[in-house]
């Protein structure tokens, strides 16, 4: 058996005409924080935070062939509980994986890796994020599933917006 750089099994070469496949090479930690900037005062408050959450995906290409397989995929989630004015705890977290895609469509690919790479990553987050709030003496943060089509699609209109627009 071979084995890959990163330890596990090396991945067939792409195949012509074979079923599509989406692999998870790897997925890990990028960059994380998480602040408790008042405590202990901020853990006795009784009052209900107002939580603000932000996300965002970016891919990236790894390798330089023309048509490439493997991609990077950032999960970045940005989260803020603040209430009376004050911070009660904020936190960044980008998780990250390596997916290995084969035998899909070009038009198929930009959808793939947007969409369902950061959809397998989530529960990964989900839980990092709810394990640092318990650990930061507060109730774990279960954060809602989240639409990432719909995130795609914003992100398209958004970008669609922003170019001018070219014939076929």
């Amino acid at each position: 058996m071979s084995m890959a750089s990163n330890g596990g099994p090396a991945a067939p070469p792409p195949q012509s005409g074979g079923q599509p496949q989406l692999g998870v090479i790897a997925q890990y930690v990028k960059d994380f924080s998480f602040e408790n900037p008042n405590a202990p005062r901020s853990l006795q408050t009784q009052v209900q935070p107002q939580i603000g959450i932000q996300i965002n995906v970016n891919a990236n290409a790894l390798g330089g062939t023309p048509t490439p397989t493997d991609f990077e995929v950032e999960l970045k989630l940005e989260g803020k509980a603040e209430a009376d004015g004050s911070v009660l705890f904020s936190f960044e977290l980008v998780f990250a994986g390596v997916f290995r895609i084969q035998n899909v469509p070009q038009e198929s690919m930009q959808p793939l890796v947007m969409i369902e790479c950061p959809r397998l990553l989530f529960p990964f987050a989900r839980e990092i994020i709810a394990s640092a709030t318990r650990n930061g003496g507060f109730p774990p943060l279960l954060l809602d599933p989240i639409d990432f089509v719909s995130l795609y699609q914003q992100r398209v209109a958004q970008m669609q917006g922003a170019q001018p627009a070219t014939t076929a």
